[in-house]
C-alpha cells in the first residue's frame, strides 16, 4: 500500500462510502459524526439493486467495476463498504485488487453472543449474506455458547428504500419478514438481533413496534465508525468547512430532497 506524502498527511481525507442503495446512509451518519471535517463521496449502486439476489459472479464483477470507476474519480483516502452482501462477497477481491485502505460491514455476531443474557441471537441478513460461508464461520468463532437463528429476507432492504421514500411497507409485511427471529424454547427467548444488512437500521422503529417482544436491535455503524476513526488517526482535523457530501446514485436518479436527508447528516 503507498505510504501517503507528509502533505497527503495534513489534509483532511476523503471518505467514500459505498452501498447498493440507501442502507449505507445509516452508516454515513455515524462516520460524519465521528469525522465532520472529512470529504465525503457517497455511491449508492441502485442501478444493480437488490444485492442479495444477485448471483455471486456478476456481484464480484460488479462491485469492482464500480469501486474502480470511484477511485478514478475521487481518489479516496479510504473505502467503506457500507453493504454486508457486498462485504461479505465481494471486500476480499477488492482488497486484492486495490491498494487502498477498505472497511466491510459483516455481521456482528461476537459482540451479540457476547452482550446477549439468555445466549439466544438472530442474525437478520439478506438471503445472500446469511448463506455465505463467512457469516457461517464468524457463528463457529465467536457463538460457542450461544444459539443462533439465521433469517434471510428478501423483502427487508426493498421496505426501507420505500420507507425512505415515503411509502412504507404495512406493519403486517414488516412483522412477517422479522417473525422468525423470535424463538421461545426451552424457557429462553432471542433477547438480541443482528441487523445484518445496512438498509435495516432504516426500519428499526418499525421493527420494535410491531415485534412479539422487546429485543436489542444490534447496528454495526458506530462499531464501523470507530474502525474508520483508527484507520484515519494520522490525519488531523480541518481548519476550515469540508463541501457537502457529493451523493451519486448508478441509476442517475436524483437524490432524496434534503428533508428526508437531513436526519444522515447530508
Amino acid at each position: 500500500m503507498p505510504i501517503p506524502s507528509a502533505q497527503e498527511k495534513s489534509s483532511p481525507p476523503t471518505i467514500l462510502v459505498f452501498d447498493s442503495g440507501v442502507g449505507g446512509f445509516t452508516v454515513f451518519r455515524e462516520i460524519k459524526a465521528a469525522r465532520p471535517d472529512a470529504r465525503y463521496i457517497y455511491i449508492a449502486d441502485d442501478a444493480f439493486f437488490p444485492y442479495g439476489l444477485q448471483p455471486e459472479d456478476r456481484l464480484v464483477a460488479r462491485v469492482i467495476a464500480v469501486i474502480g470507476q470511484a477511485i478514478q474519480d475521487y481518489t479516496p483516502d479510504l473505502i467503506v463498504i457500507a453493504c454486508n452482501t457486498a462485504s461479505v462477497i465481494a471486500l476480499a477481491a477488492l482488497r486484492a485488487r486495490f491498494a487502498i485502505p477498505f472497511v466491510g460491514t459483516v455481521p456482528a455476531i461476537k459482540p451479540a453472543c457476547a452482550q446477549s443474557q439468555t445466549k439466544r441471537i438472530a442474525v437478520l441478513g439478506t438471503l445472500a449474506t446469511v448463506s455465505r460461508e463467512y457469516t457461517h464461520a464468524l457463528i463457529r468463532e465467536f457463538a460457542s455458547g450461544c444459539d443462533v437463528v439465521l433469517v434471510g429476507s428478501p423483502r427487508l432492504a426493498g421496505f426501507a428504500e420505500a420507507q425512505l421514500a415515503g411509502t412504507p411497507a404495512s406493519d403486517a409485511d414488516i412483522a412477517a419478514e422479522i417473525a422468525p427471529c423470535f424463538v421461545d424454547k426451552d424457557g429462553r427467548r432471542t433477547d438480541t438481533v443482528v441487523l445484518a444488512c445496512t438498509h435495516y437500521p432504516l426500519l428499526t422503529e418499525r421493527f420494535r413496534s410491531v415485534a412479539p417482544w422487546a429485543v436489542d436491535w444490534l447496528d454495526p455503524a458506530p462499531a464501523i465508525a470507530r474502525r474508520v476513526v483508527h484507520l484515519l488517526h494520522d490525519r488531523p482535523a480541518a481548519a476550515t468547512p469540508p463541501p457537502k457530501p457529493l451523493i451519486v446514485f448508478t441509476s442517475g436518479r436524483t437524490p432524496p430532497d434534503g428533508g428526508a436527508l437531513a436526519p444522515f447528516g447530508f
